[in-house]
């Protein structure tokens, strides 16, 4: 038995997906986000909410999207910014719960567990390779 919770192995998943399976879940910016925190994690598992603030804090480390954060931060109100930040952090969790977790779900590449709202990444070569490369060339 495990000793904690988060003590364990990544699991790597049966099928191997087609090469333009892998393609269509690298083709959204958001969805990438999510797969490289997922493949960071030393046991693939997260919570719905750290991984959807690690999506968040991706996303605005994003160039464009610091020069959009920047520009609503000179607007001189703290409150609308603040309110602007949680209702955003709101739309990309809605959006990885409806949206990228059933497709990465439906692919094989990681279980969503709704109840907890936890995630499991499930190792897979094939995509890790392509991961490891989008993530090179777009964070790096």
């Amino acid at each position: 038995m495990r000793k904690t919770e988060r003590e364990s192995t990544k699991i790597t998943a049966e099928v191997t997906p087609s090469l333009d399976l892998i393609f269509d879940l690298l083709s959204n910016r958001r969805r990438r986000y999510a797969l490289y925190y997922m493949h960071d994690q030393p046991d693939g598992v997260a919570t719905l909410d750290e991984l959807t603030t690690a999506v968040v804090d991706l996303q605005q480390a994003d160039s464009s999207q610091e020069a959009a954060i920047a520009d609503e931060a000179d607007s001189g109100d703290d409150t609308d910014f603040e309110t602007d930040c949680d209702q955003r952090q709101l739309r990309i969790r809605t959006e990885l719960q409806h949206t990228h977790l059933p497709k990465l779900e439906d692919a094989g590449v990681l279980d969503h567990d709704r109840r907890s709202e936890t995630v499991r990444y499930w190792t897979q070569p094939s995509l890790e390779e392509w991961l490891e490369h989008a993530k090179h060339k777009e964070l790096s």
